[in-house]
């Protein structure tokens, strides 16, 4: 009987690891298609947040869903700027589109390596 449950525990987490890929995915998406990947990423973290909790891929929901509330903060101050300045807004812009790429890369190799984002060596 404990063997069924260690095989479904495993099945969850596989099936969450997916959920957590699929982010990063929509998170790196956002570059092509306006954003809009990025809101649906997001959305996922939270329609599964409750399932991850407990496990290291919490640190990741965790990680994913602040790095989308980062860029679109970057995102609409730099929109709102852009309608004073266009080289001022860039200067909003260009870093924080270097600060998705960087939690990308960071939550994506931790993420491969089965490594909880806060145990980043």
């Amino acid at each position: 009987m404990s063997t069924s449950i260690t095989d479904e525990n495993n099945k969850d987490l596989a099936a969450l690891k997916k959920i957590t890929a699929t982010v990063y995915l929509c998170q790196l998406l956002t570059f092509a298609m306006a954003g809009i990947p990025l809101l649906v990423g997001v959305g996922l973290n939270f329609m599964y947040r409750n399932n991850v909790a407990d496990t290291w891929l919490e640190s990741h929901f965790n990680w994913q869903i602040k790095t989308a509330w980062t860029t679109l903060a970057g995102l609409a101050l730099a929109g709102l700027i852009l309608m004073i300045d266009i080289q001022l807004s860039l200067i909003v812009l260009i870093p924080t589109l270097l600060l998705l790429v960087y939690r990308i890369v960071i939550g994506w190799t931790t993420f491969t390596s089965d490594k909880a984002i806060n145990n980043i060596s």
